[in-house]
Parts: C-alpha cells; structure tokens; sequence
C-alpha cells in the first residue's frame, strides 16, 4: 500500500537548512499497524506527515498503492486526506465550543455528507468509543483520555483505510492510554493500515513492527513477537 524510496524533508536553505528525514525507503502493507520509534528530532513526526501528505517532501518519491503521490496537486491531496487518511494527534485538535457530536460530524461536512447521515454516523462512532452518554458535552468538559476518543471518532468519520497518530498518548495516564491502544488494536482488527509515532516502547508493543528513527533516518525495525492483542 505505501512505498517510499529515499524519501527526504529539508526545512531552510543554504547554512541554516536542517535535515529532517535524510534518505527513508521503506514498505507498509495493507491492514499492517506499524509503530514509529525515537528520541525527539529523531524525524518520526515529519516521517508521519509526509506519509499523510501534511506536507511535502523535498526529495524522493512516494507511492500510494502503486500511485505516485508527488504528481497528486493540492486539490487531489486534499481528498485524499479526507476520503482515505484518518489523524489522531496528542493534543487532540478538538474545537472547544462545538459539542464532540459536531466535533465529529466536521469531516463528514467537508466531504458533503447530508446532516442527517452525517449526525447518525457521529453518533454511532462515539457509541464505538464509549462516549454516547456524553454527545452534548463541549472537549473542555471531557477528561484527557475521553477527548481522545472523540479524536479517534473524528479520524474514522469518512471511513479510511490508513490513520496516521502521532503520540496518541503522549497527554494520558496510564490507564486512559491503554484504553485508548485497545480501541487502536479494535480499528486494525477492521482491516486498517495503522502508522502510529510514539516514545513510549509500551504502546509501540500494540503495533506488528516497530521502526526506529534517529537523526533522520530509518536505522532499523523489528517485528514484534510479543505484540498485545
């Protein structure tokens, strides 16, 4: 499903350009939940946003299911983010003074869906996360890990096929980031292609493999033996 040759991101120019992806080649298979591991500058993040096309990379190719993504202009990018990729981020990226229902409904507004289908099927994804008792409730209302499952719900409102999390639990304790890695292992079950960035070897354990960055690059991966189901 995703293959990167020598994918590189380069931020500034001349002596103060910084290298923050160096030259990654890679595969990730269809329905494979795949960890991104290390230390903080390591390029996990920018990795995880070129692969969902939050930007673009200065050199390289990347192939979505055999399609080149740089020949893809803005408009087409922007479809694909909204038709086939999902985002969960650690600082969650709710709006506060809509309740989560609207909060969730949002993409499905973007993409056209008729309100009475969309508010159904917001409904629904927060049952799916345990929050249908809650769906007149503003994100300042909700404890850290409960708006976290509302960003989960709002990463499925179109349906993808890939969700892309950078540290889903990085604002959790404990306990509310293991809940949250179970409904991540319930959405992988369904058949989707999960790339999650985390610091924590814990939650990597969740995934099927885990990559390991630093100082750009890709310097090597494992399968998990041990993974929690």
């Amino acid at each position: 499903m995703i293959r990167v040759v020598d994918l590189k991101k380069t931020y500034g120019s001349g002596a103060a350009a910084v290298t923050a992806l160096a030259g990654v080649t890679l595969e990730i298979k269809t329905g494979e939940f795949v960890a991104v591991m290390g230390p903080s500058g390591s390029g996990k993040s920018t990795f995880l946003s070129l692969l969902g096309c939050l930007e673009r990379p200065s050199g390289g190719a990347y192939y979505l299911d055999g399609r080149d993504v740089g020949s893809f202009d803005e408009e087409e990018l922007a479809e694909l983010r909204n038709r086939k990729f999902g985002f969960v981020f650690q600082s969650f990226n709710l709006l506060p003074r809509y309740d989560i229902l609207r909060n969730v409904e949002l993409p499905m507004i973007y993409a056209g869906l008729p309100r009475r289908e969309r508010r159904e099927r917001a409904a629904k994804l927060l049952e799916m996360v345990g929050l249908q008792h809650r769906l007149k409730h503003k994100p300042p209302e909700l404890s850290g890990g409960e708006q976290q499952r509302v960003a989960i719900a709002r990463a499925l409102a179109n349906d993808p096929q890939v969700v892309f999390a950078d540290e889903p639990t990085g604002n959790l304790d404990t306990r509310s980031s293991h809940e949250i890695m179970g409904i991540f292992k319930e959405m992988h079950r369904s058949g989707r292609t999960i790339v999650l960035v985390t610091h924590e070897p814990d939650i990597a354990r969740y995934a099927g493999r885990i990559l390991y960055f630093r100082d750009g690059s890709l310097i090597r991966e494992e399968a998990v033996e041990d993974e929690v189901h």
